[in-house]
């Protein structure tokens, strides 16, 4: 791999942070996503979280303290030999309710310590301006990326993050897995879905906002943050056909082009002809000022960064068994195995992956996050002997080095996800274990901190 490729790490500040009421943070997205039987209802946008129960109990709001660690968890990155970390700004730490005229001092603080401590360390800093993260004031007063006005919010806060720090930081991905917004529009972008909307048409409405915002934080940046790279990020994982059967290869036709809407539009710079006529077919009518589809055509990304977890399948008839993995769930592959999440584990399919945006865009590529979640049982001394993790790691870094020196794709590098604890665990009880003890001020420590690829580094 070449000398300047980033290996590093990325958490986000909507799992990790915690401290959700300390120095001026206002109520965010994350803070009103439940544990327990209505969380996936609140995050596919069918259950209105203001009809939960008092005493329900919101994982985010507590995460793993990274707020107040993030000095120690930096210089364990520099002892892991990472290069790079990327992180998550919390919107509302900036502007608590998304309006201000002007940002919250002790939030840009916040972050410039952070930003300099990784510096100090000789560590890149690569910045997502909004990972799934919005102030829940927006989402009361507009209906979130429903509305248009958000646009504004979301300029007035790019531009308070690129005065402060832009001669900081070179890399900025605009929006966290923005395709995430079709699957699960609520955690993905804040949008609830009423009965008397057309889903289709709300979420793709939604989806044409957060596309101009995007584009004009492209603007925004490279006029503010001269020689900056803004890229776009796509939770990515090529769907196969299940058969050779010509309607299960046009069933992931159509699957790969509704995973690819946004980084066509991001990257080319216009809506793709297929999604004009799907919006025929729908009946949908998207609201669009004139000069929309100039903006998105004259402000590209410089590069398209990716999470990559797991490949997909799909069957045209819908039968069989089902896979899970991430954004959604897709028929179960018979030639790969799975994880104890029940997640396809295809490490082949990342180097397909890889190559497919490759050729289908020409520009640099970064994968920002690859990662392997179990049920990990630490032994007395607080240690995780992890084997499964580096097999998966070591496996899927293979995949991406034969990619770039066998295939000859342009990566600028690699974070493993996450490179610490995040709050993405399926039983309370771990959660609580983790966030009460081994992930306080004492981090959990794993087996993989190392792998023989290279400078894997990975605490999960």
């Amino acid at each position: 791999m070449k000398e300047q490729f980033l290996w590093g790490g990325a958490t986000a500040a909507n799992q990790f942070e915690g401290s959700w009421d300390k120095d001026g943070r206002g109520t965010a997205l994350v803070d009103v996503i439940p544990h327990g039987e209505n969380r996936q209802a609140v995050m596919d946008g069918t259950f209105d979280y203001r009809k939960l129960p008092k005493e329900s109990y919101f994982p985010g709001r507590k995460a793993v303290n990274g707020f107040e660690n993030y000095k120690e968890d930096i210089v364990l990155l520099k002892e892991l030999g990472c290069k790079c970390y990327r992180f998550s700004i919390s919107w509302s730490r900036i502007f608590p309710t998304g309006e201000e005229s002007q940002p919250n001092e002790n939030g840009l603080n916040h972050y410039e310590n952070v930003i300099d401590e990784l510096n100090k360390y000789g560590i890149e800093p690569i910045i997502t301006i909004c990972h799934f993260d919005i102030p829940l004031a927006l989402i009361e007063k507009y209906g979130s990326w429903k509305s248009r006005e958000v646009i504004d919010c979301y300029l007035r806060y790019c531009e308070a993050l690129f005065h402060r720090f832009g001669k900081k930081v070179r890399y900025w991905i605009t929006f966290n897995e923005i395709n995430m917004l079709m699957h699960l529009p609520f955690m993905g972008a804040g949008i609830r879905l009423e009965e008397d909307e057309n889903p289709m048409e709300v979420k793709y409405q939604a989806a044409h906002h957060e596309l101009v915002a995007s584009a004009l934080a492209v603007k925004m940046a490279h006029e503010i943050c001269p020689g900056s790279q803004v890229g776009c990020m796509l939770a990515a994982g090529d769907v196969y056909p299940y058969s050779c059967d010509p309607k299960d290869v046009w069933a992931s036709v159509e699957k790969n082009r509704e995973n690819y809407f946004f980084t066509d539009i991001q990257v080319r710079g216009n809506y793709p002809s297929y999604a004009e006529k799907l919006f025929e077919r729908e009946n949908i009518r998207l609201k669009m000022k004139e000069n929309d589809l100039e903006i998105l055509k004259e402000n590209t990304v410089d590069f398209v960064s990716l999470s990559y977890y797991n490949s997909r399948c799909v069957r045209a008839d819908g039968k069989g068994e089902a896979a899970g993995g991430n954004v959604f769930a897709s028929a179960k592959n018979p030639h790969l195995t799975n994880s104890q999440w029940g997640w396809p584990i295809d490490p082949l399919g990342l180097r397909i992956t890889l190559n497919t945006l490759y050729d289908r865009y020409q520009k640099p590529l970064f994968i920002v996050e690859n990662g392997l979640g179990a049920k990990d049982t630490p032994d007395e001394n607080g240690f995780v002997d992890d084997d499964y993790r580096i097999e998966y790691l070591s496996s899927h870094v293979k995949a991406m080095m034969d990619a770039v020196e066998k295939d000859g794709v342009d990566l600028i590098g690699y974070t493993a996800w996450g490179v610490d604890r995040s709050g993405q665990c399926n039983d309370r009880r771990d959660v609580e274990k983790i966030w009460d003890g081994l992930c306080g001020p004492g981090r959990l420590r794993k087996r993989n901190g190392k792998t023989d690829s290279e400078k894997i580094v990975l605490l999960v």
